[in-house]
């Protein structure tokens, strides 16, 4: 299958560096770009992309702003990955908790961008596990935490989702547990619903300030 992207940046040489890099992939088709978050709502409609590639800060309207923006106006939204130059960016953070499925670093070597749209456009989050621990500490709130706890996850679903907060894929935590990628989908499904959260890096977000890591 081929990964279809909408590239979203104010640079217009971080998007041509980008097209470049993407469309070299066999299995990765670039169909759009967009200078700025304003003009992404109209993109989606029009070309449907399974991920959107974007930059977290823009003049008009941020990758924060536009996260929702896509969130509200489909059902079945795109995949998002935000890319930052730091990694310790609370713009970062913020587009996470929006609904935002990874994000990625400027820096990052190419086989590691394409890697990273294939990762968000296969359902896994794309995120660095002490970068989020960073920029989650001092968060915790009682909020969370109750909901961790209404949540009574099972022994082994708490296992998955330590394990999701390592930044793990599914097939990677099968491996580590010596269990099937079909079971891991199914834990993570249950953890997905108990918990309340739209998808795993929602999951992870509110593991980190619910104090469930520390613990």
């Amino acid at each position: 299958m081929t990964v279809t992207v909408l590239l979203v940046d104010d640079e217009p040489l971080a998007r041509a560096g980008l097209r470049a890099i993407l469309d070299a992939q066999p299995d990765i088709d670039v169909v759009g770009e967009a200078a700025d978050g304003v003009a992404v709502i109209p993109l989606l409609k029009q070309l449907n992309p399974d991920v959107i590639a974007m930059d977290v800060r823009m003049p008009l309207m941020d990758g924060i702003e536009t996260t929702r923006a896509i969130l509200r106006s489909s059902a079945r939204p795109p995949k998002i990955l935000v890319i930052t130059t730091y990694e310790n960016d609370d713009y970062v953070y913020a587009a996470l908790r929006a609904g935002a499925d990874g994000f990625l670093l400027k820096r990052a070597r190419p086989v590691e961008i394409a890697n990273a749209v294939r990762t968000v456009a296969a359902g896994d989050s794309l995120l660095y596990p002490a970068a989020v621990r960073s920029l989650a500490a001092g968060r915790g709130n009682h909020r969370a935490r109750e909901r961790l706890v209404r949540a009574a996850l099972t022994d082994r679903e708490e296992t998955v989702l330590l394990l999701m907060t390592r930044g793990l894929s599914n097939r990677e935590i099968a491996g580590e547990l010596r269990i099937g990628p079909e079971t891991v989908k199914t834990h993570v499904s249950g953890i997905l619903t108990k918990l309340g959260t739209r998808d795993r890096t929602q999951a992870v977000i509110l593991a980190y300030e619910s104090g469930f890591i520390d613990r």
